[in-house]
C-alpha cells in the first residue's frame, strides 16, 4: 500500500475513534452498564450459547484491535457470562488476536515511517528486540503498569517478529486474564475495577513480571557456568586484567586500566604500537606526504612558477618514513607505559584457561598469570588471496612494502579499496608506472559513485591505469617477465609488472594464542556481543580482531568499553556505541565520511534529502588551486538533523571533525549556519552547505508576505 493510502486509513481509524467517544459509546463498556444488564445477558447466553460466544469473541477482538477502552470490563463480563473456564479461554484468544491485529496495524501504518526517520537512533533497540524481544514483551505483559494497547502499538514499530508477539502475548496475558475472569464470576460483588485485584494480587503480578528478567539472568549464569565447567576458577588473581596485543586497542585498554589503578599486564610479541605505528597509518601518511610534495612540484605552473625540479632518491624517501616512525615511537613505548603503571611483557601470550595466561618472554622465560579478565587486541594482517601462481613472485602488502629501497618501475596494485588506492597514487607520484586492478565496477566501492568518479578522474590525470571489472585469475612468469592474468568481460588481459602489491582486505589474527583450544567463538573475527564480551563473559575483544570497523580510532573507541566493562562487570557495563564513526581515505582529492552516505541510506531504506556545496565555488579552495570536490550532507526530509556527511576535496579529513561533533551532540544545520567560520578557510564549506540547505527550505509564503510588508513601507 502506498504511503498516501496508509495516511487515509489512519485518518479513517482516527475518525472512527472520534465517533466512538463523540456518541459516548464507551458507556456500553462500563462496569455499571454490564452489571445492570447482567441478568438479561445471562438469559441471552443461556438461550443461544454458541452464538453468544462467537459474538462476544468478535466484539472483544474488535475492541482490542481498535485499542478501545473497556477491555477490563469485557473480561469481567466474560467471567459473568461464560464462567472461569470458557471465559478465560475466549478472552485469552480474543485478546491475543486483537492485540496482534493492533500490532500489525501499527507496523503497517507507522512502522516504515518510524524506522526510516529514527532508524539510526533505534539501531540499539532493534538489536535488543531481535535478541531478547520475547523477554521484554513477556515482562510488559505480566506487569500491569503500561496499558496493553500502548504495548501493542509500540511493539508494532519495532522489528519484533509477529509470531513471537502472538505467542508471548498469549502466555504473558494469561495470568491477568484469569484474575479478571475469576472476578467476573462474582460480578455482583465487584464495585469498581480497582477492587478487582488486591494489593497482594498486584504484587504477585509484579513478581511474575520480574520473572523474565530473573530468568534471563539465571540463563546467563547457567550458560556461563556451562562455558566455565571444565576450567577451575582461581581463589585469587595476580592481575585485574591481561591485555593481549600492543596496538591501538591494547594500548588504550591498558592505559585506562592503569589510570583507574587496576593491576594490568600488556603482552606484545612484535613491536609496540601495532600496525598503525609500524606498518599502517604512520608510515603510509609519511610516504603520502613526500609523494604529495612531488605532485606540487609537478604542478608548479599552476602556482605561477615557470618550473620546479625535485631531485630525490627513493631510498632516502623510505628512510624518512622510518625516521617518522622512530620519532613517534616513544608515544607507544614500553618505557612510557611502564611509567603509566602498566606491566609490559614483551613476548607471546597463550590463553591457558579463562583466568590464566602464559607469557613466553623474548628471553625464553615463561610466566603464568591468573587474571579476572582478558582483553584480546591481537589486530589483523593483510589478506593474500590464493591466486594460482602468486607464490612465484614476492608479494608486497601494507606490512612489508616499507622494506622497499628500490622503486618498482612497473607496479600492479591489486585492490581498489582505501589502502590500495592510497598506495596506488603514492607510488605513481614517486615515479612508478602503476596499474590498479579492481574486480568491482569502480574503486572505493563503499563510497558514493560520484566520489569514485572524482578520484578515478584524478588517477587518470596523473597517469595511473585504473582497470575495474578485472578479476585476477593467475600470476605467470614467462621468459623472466612477471604477468598478472585477469579477465575482463570474458576476455583475458595480461598485465606485466615488476612488483605486485596486494591490498584486497585484512583478516583478523585468530590463531597462535589459544582461542581455538579454549573454545572462544570466532568467525571472520572474534565474535563479541554489544559489550565486547566473547562467549566467555570475562574475555573481551577490541580493535581489528573484533571488528566491525578496522580503523585505529575505532579500536581506541572500543578499548574504552572493553576496559571499563572488563574491570567493572557485573556491577556496571556499557554497550559500545557505533552511531558516529568517521573515516577518511588519504588519496587526493581526500575523501572523508561520517554517518550514512546515499548508498547506505538506500540499502537501509532510510528517507533522506541531499544538500551539496561544490568546493569549486569556495574562495580559499580557488586561492589554493584546490577548487574541486564537494561537501554532501544527508538530512531527515524537511528537517536539519544530519544523517551523514561525505566530503571529497583538500583536507577533507580535517573538515569532517565539525560534522562528527554535530552528529554526536545533535547539532543541526541551522546551528552550523549560525556559527562564525574564519574567512578565508576551507572550513567555510561546512557553513555554505548549511546555507544551501536553508535556501532550499526557505519559507516561501512568509517571504512573500515580508516582500509585501517592505513594499508597503516604501509607500
Amino acid at each position: 500500500m502506498r504511503p498516501n493510502k496508509r495516511w487515509w486509513l489512519l485518518v479513517v481509524l482516527a475518525l472512527l475513534l472520534s465517533l466512538f467517544f463523540a456518541f459516548d459509546l464507551e458507556r456500553f463498556l462500563s462496569l455499571s452498564t454490564i452489571k445492570a444488564s447482567q441478568s438479561d445477558l445471562q438469559s441471552w447466553r443461556a438461550g443461544q450459547p454458541l452464538l453468544a460466544a462467537v459474538l462476544f469473541f468478535v466484539a472483544y477482538v474488535t475492541a482490542a484491535a481498535l485499542s478501545l477502552p473497556g477491555a477490563a470490563v469485557m473480561t469481567l463480563a466474560a467471567g459473568a457470562l461464560f464462567g472461569l473456564g470458557w471465559g478465560a479461554l475466549i478472552v485469552s484468544f480474543a485478546s491475543t488476536i486483537g492485540a496482534t491485529l493492533a500490532f500489525l496495524a501499527s507496523r503497517w501504518l507507522l512502522g516504515c515511517w518510524v524506522q526510516s526517520r529514527f532508524g539510526e537512533r533505534l539501531a540499539a533497540l532493534n538489536a535488543g528486540i531481535a535478541k531478547d524481544g520475547g523477554f521484554y514483551l513477556f515482562t510488559l505483559r505480566l506487569v500491569p503498569v503500561l496499558p496493553f494497547f500502548v504495548i501493542n502499538l509500540a511493539m508494532g514499530v519495532t522489528a519484533l517478529r509477529t509470531w513471537t508477539f502472538y505467542w508471548v502475548s498469549q502466555v504473558g496475558m494469561l495470568a491477568g486474564t484469569l484474575v479478571y475472569v475469576n472476578a467476573g464470576t462474582q460480578l455482583a460483588r465487584v464495585e469498581s475495577l480497582s477492587g478487582v485485584v488486591s494489593p497482594g494480587v498486584l504484587g504477585s503480578l509484579a513478581l511474575l513480571g520480574i520473572f523474565p528478567i530473573v530468568a534471563k539472568k539465571l540463563t546467563d549464569i547457567f550458560q556461563a557456568r556451562k562455558v566455565y565447567a571444565h576450567w577451575p576458577r582461581p581463589k585469587s588473581f595476580d592481575r585485574n586484567l591481561v591485555v593481549i596485543g600492543g596496538g591501538s586497542a591494547g594500548l588504550v585498554t591498558a592505559y585506562i586500566a592503569a589510570a583507574i589503578k587496576a593491576k594490568v599486564t600488556l603482552v606484545e610479541k612484535h613491536a609496540m604500537g601495532g600496525d598503525c605505528l609500524n606498518t599502517g597509518c604512520v608510515p603510509s601518511k609519511a610516504l603520502i606526504r613526500s609523494a604529495k610534495f612531488l605532485s606540487h612540484v609537478q604542478r608548479a605552473r599552476e602556482f605561477g612558477m615557470r618550473s620546479a625540479i625535485a631531485d630525490f632518491d627513493f631510498r632516502e624517501v623510505m628512510e624518512r618514513v622510518q625516521r617518522v616512525i622512530k620519532e613517534i615511537e616513544p608515544h607507544d613505548s614500553v618505557e612510557r607505559y611502564t611509567n603509566l603503571g602498566v606491566d609490559v611483557a614483551q613476548g607471546s601470550a597463550q590463553i591457558i584457561s579463562p583466568w590464566e595466561v602464559e607469557i613466553t618472554h623474548l628471553d625464553g622465560r615463561r610466566q603464568r598469570l591468573t587474571t579476572r579478565a582478558i582483553v584480546i587486541a591481537a589486530g589483523a594482517r593483510p589478506f593474500v588471496p590464493q591466486i594460482p601462481g602468486i607464490d612465484l613472485v614476492e608479494v608486497l602488502t601494507s606490512d612489508n612494502v616499507w622494506n622497499l629501497r628500490q622503486l618498482p618501475e612497473r607496479l600492479v596494485v591489486l585492490g581498489g579499496g582505501p589502502i590500495g588506492s592510497e598506495l596506488t597514487q603514492t607510488f605513481a607520484r614517486l615515479g612508478s608506472k602503476v596499474t590498479q586492478v579492481e574486480m568491482a565496477a569502480r574503486i572505493l566501492l563503499r563510497e558514493d559513485p560520484e566520489v569514485s568518479d572524482l578520484v578515478t578522474a584524478r588517477f587518470h590525470a596523473e597517469g595511473i591505469n585504473v582497470l575495474v571489472e578485472h578479476k585476477a585469475e593467475r600470476v605467470e612468469v614467462l621468459n623472466g617477465e612477471k604477468q598478472l592474468v585477469a579477465t575482463y568481460r570474458g576476455e583475458e588481459i595480461r598485465i606485466p609488472f615488476d612488483s605486485l602489491l596486494v591490498a584486497v582486505g585484512r583478516v583478523a589474527n585468530l590463531e597462535g594464542y589459544g582461542l581455538k583450544e579454549l573454545g572462544v567463538t570466532t568467525g571472520r573475527t572474534v565474535e563479541v556481543n554489544g559489550y565486547l564480551q566473547t562467549n566467555f563473559p570475562n574475555i573481551y575483544a577490541a580493535g581489528d580482531v573484533a571488528g566491525p570497523y578496522q580503523f585505529t580510532h575505532t579500536a581506541a573507541h572500543q578499548a574504552w568499553y572493553a576496559a571499563v566493562n572488563a574491570l567493572f562487570d557485573p556491577f556496571k557495563k556499557f554497550r559500545a556505541d557505533y552511531r558516529v564513526i568517521p573515516w577518511a581515505t588519504f588519496v587526493e582529492p581526500e575523501v572523508a565520511r561520517v554517518g550514512l552516505n546515499e548508498l547506505e541510506a538506500k540499502e537501509k531504506g532510510v528517507a533522506y534529502e541531499v544538500t551539496i556545496y561544490g568546493l569549486d565555488d569556495l574562495d580559499r579552495a580557488i586561492a589554493d588551486n584546490e577548487a574541486h570536490g564537494f561537501v554532501k550532507v544527508l538530512t531527515v526530509p524537511g528537517k536539519d538533523r544530519i544523517l551523514g556527511v561525505t566530503i571529497a576535496g583538500a583536507h577533507a579529513g580535517d573538515l569532517l571533525a565539525e560534522w562528527v561533533l554535530a552528529m554526536k551532540h545533535g547539532i543541526g544545520l541551522n546551528k552550523i549556519l549560525g556559527t562564525i567560520h574564519t574567512y578565508p578557510t576551507l572550513a567555510e564549506a561546512n557553513k555554505y552547505v548549511a546555507g544551501n540547505w536553508k535556501r532550499a527550505h526557505a519559507p516561501r509564503k512568509l517571504l512573500a508576505w515580508v516582500e509585501r510588508f517592505h513594499a508597503w513601507r516604501r509607500t
